[in-house]
């Protein structure tokens, strides 16, 4: 029976770890890919864009770097730091800018890139989402609903500017039936 309780710590331990490895590395990609966004458009605004976002990614990076080192620690997460703010309003009143819409092309490239990242903020939730729903200690269940919010702050972000600016191609096209 012993050996029982400290197999399923042990299994609890290394799914807590794993996740959280998994996290980091999920991060870590998308901010390569909001960097190379940014490194490839010709647009100062919009390069600052997904130099933002590059820049959400890395505060993610950090954080569950921190959760993990003291949970390789203390074996548990640190629930003080779960109440760190989420998105910053400034980020989505910069990136749903008038100026900035108007400079996109719902065709292009950073059209594209958009909808990659809205792709890649899904999976994001995805995961954080289902980990929450599986996890049966407390400060593990709140820091992926923590962070699965937080993706979705970004998603919604991404998702109303690819709304507009796809809104923007039917009013020019003159799709809208009124």
């Amino acid at each position: 029976m012993l050996h029982n309780i400290k197999s399923n710590n042990i299994m609890t331990e290394s799914k807590t770890t794993e996740i959280l490895k998994m996290a980091i590395l999920m991060e870590h990609r998308g901010k390569a890919f909001y960097n190379k966004v940014a490194e490839q458009t010709e647009n100062e605004e919009v390069k600052n864009i997904f130099k933002l976002m590059a820049d959400e990614e890395q505060t993610h990076i950090d954080f569950l770097s921190e959760q993990f080192a003291f949970y390789q620690k203390n074996q548990k997460l640190n629930p003080d730091k779960l109440g760190l703010s989420q998105t910053d309003d400034s980020i989505a009143k910069t990136i749903l800018s008038p100026n900035l819409k108007k400079k996109l092309s719902a065709v292009g490239y950073e059209a594209a890139a958009i909808a990659a990242a809205m792709d890649m903020e899904k999976k994001a939730i995805a995961v954080y989402s289902e980990r929450a729903e599986s996890a049966t200690d407390q400060s593990e269940k709140e820091l992926y609903t923590w962070l699965a919010n937080w993706e979705n702050d970004h998603l919604n972000i991404l998702a109303q500017l690819d709304k507009e600016l796809m809104e923007q191609v039917w009013y020019d096209n003159s799709f809208w039936p009124f």
